[in-house]
């Protein structure tokens, strides 16, 4: 009677010993599943498109948006206009929205939202621009590439990265290919930094627009129709851009023929052009690599080189206070483009010298010897064997001069752009 006794017990320990191992094993494999769901977020699929508008109508501020790996083909625009938004794929080039069957739409993704970050994706092949934010305080693009894969054309979208009438902007880590107006482009913003990114093969490759306090640096442009553009323009909301700097960045080989629009601004941009600086005031550019450019490595110039009427009255379109110094400059100048140059090549011979100025200034405030007042002045020095030529544009060529001297001078360097801390309705940064 004991070992049957015994017996049973030892069937009845077997059995409860077996059964916690599967509800175990069980358990455990259930958490695995709910964890791999919790990380995907949105999974690809035929209906992608809808769910993920689906998102981001019915986001709730905080919310991050999970895209999954992968091709995902888009057929129409995107929009959001909710607050303290995230969107992240899982990688610059591993999360991709495609757009090259969009059907309907101005844009890829248009955001009207505070608060915003997108981060680890790509944007591909839009009808027309490819992220447009426009209004927002708090803007973060990290780790996004905007292309058309097809290469430089007139068909493709004006703007990559294209915030517009922002505030407290950051965009860093992040590549734009293939614009045909401009691959980073900010414009009627403040409080702005563009670092670490990447502009290739676009007309413009990074322009700041009629915007003011903006740090731009650590980037490479290269390969677009004109490098780095930091322009003041009549006609638009927001007027008075300044307060520019540009430094550290790598502006290189910017001589892809240009595509932009006809009648556009971007289009009037010769071919072969590093650096222009066009009627905006207190911009500073200092310690970039700056080569190889056809035209000219740096143009400081007036809006009436554009030679476009001017019809706006509060509009100034004179450059002041411009600080071009500690660069280094080589090459470039060989094969000039654009009305100015191509005039000018006959006149002075080639290579054109590597820093242009139009000469052009404002008579009501020019004083003895022809010059500006001292904190208005155009100052570069320090930019070891660059050459340079004041080209009387207003005068048609006729008191051009190579003479560096009356610009060798110095103005206070500008101060650095700082953005609010994360969590204060702005992104974190700072350089």
């Amino acid at each position: 009677m004991l070992c049957k006794f015994r017996h049973i017990m030892a069937q009845e320990l077997l059995l409860t010993r077996t059964a916690v191992v599967i509800a175990t094993s069980l358990s455990l494999a259930f958490c695995i599943s709910c964890a791999r769901l919790g990380d995907s977020g949105l999974a690809a699929g035929p209906d992608f498109q809808k769910r993920f508008q689906e998102a981001l109508i019915t986001a709730k501020p905080g919310a991050v948006i999970e895209l999954p790996e992968g091709r995902l083909d888009m057929d129409r625009a995107l929009s959001l206009s909710v607050d303290n938004v995230t969107i992240r794929g899982k990688g610059i080039d591993k999360t991709i929205l495609s757009f090259k069957k969009q059907k309907s739409g101005p844009a890829g993704l248009q955001v009207t939202s505070n608060g915003f970050t997108i981060e680890d994706l790509a944007i591909e092949d839009t009808k027309g621009d490819a992220l447009k934010i426009n209004g927002a305080n708090g803007v973060t693009v990290r780790r996004v590439r905007t292309e058309w894969t097809g290469g430089p054309s007139d068909k493709n979208g004006s703007y990559g990265i294209y915030p517009v009438q922002c505030k407290n902007v950051l965009i860093e880590d992040s590549v734009s290919i293939g614009a045909a107006d401009a691959g980073i482009y900010v414009g009627q913003s403040s409080n702005i930094i563009v670092r670490h990114s990447r502009a290739e093969a676009n007309v413009a490759g990074i322009e700041i627009e009629n915007s003011q306090f903006a740090d731009v640096y650590e980037n490479k442009a290269m390969h677009n129709t004109g490098g780095i553009l930091v322009f003041n323009l009549p006609d638009l909301p927001v007027k008075g851009g300044g307060n520019t700097r540009v430094f550290n960045n790598e502006i290189s080989e910017n001589n892809t023929q240009n595509f932009g629009a006809k009648g556009s601004m971007v289009a009037k941009v010769p071919t072969g052009t590093g650096v222009i600086v066009l009627a905006t005031n207190h911009v500073e550019v200092f310690k970039n690599t700056i080569k190889d450019n056809n035209t000219a490595n740096v143009s400081v110039i007036s809006y009436f080189t554009t030679g476009n009427p001017i019809n706006d009255a509060s509009y100034d379109p004179f450059p002041e206070a411009i600080y071009v110094h500690d660069n280094t400059i080589s090459g470039g100048g060989t094969a000039p483009g654009g009305e100015y140059a191509e005039a000018l090549a006959p006149v002075v011979g080639k290579p054109l010298p590597a820093i242009l100025f139009d000469g052009v200034m404002n008579p009501k405030k020019l004083g003895a010897g022809k010059r500006l007042p001292d904190d208005s002045r155009i100052c570069i020095q320090n930019n070891g064997d660059a050459t340079f030529m004041n080209y009387d544009a207003g005068g048609h060529f006729k008191h051009i001069s190579r003479d560096l001297k009356p610009y060798n001078c110095s103005l206070t360097p500008l101060s650095a752009v700082n953005l609010p801390a994360a969590g204060a309705g702005a992104p974190a940064g700072g350089s």
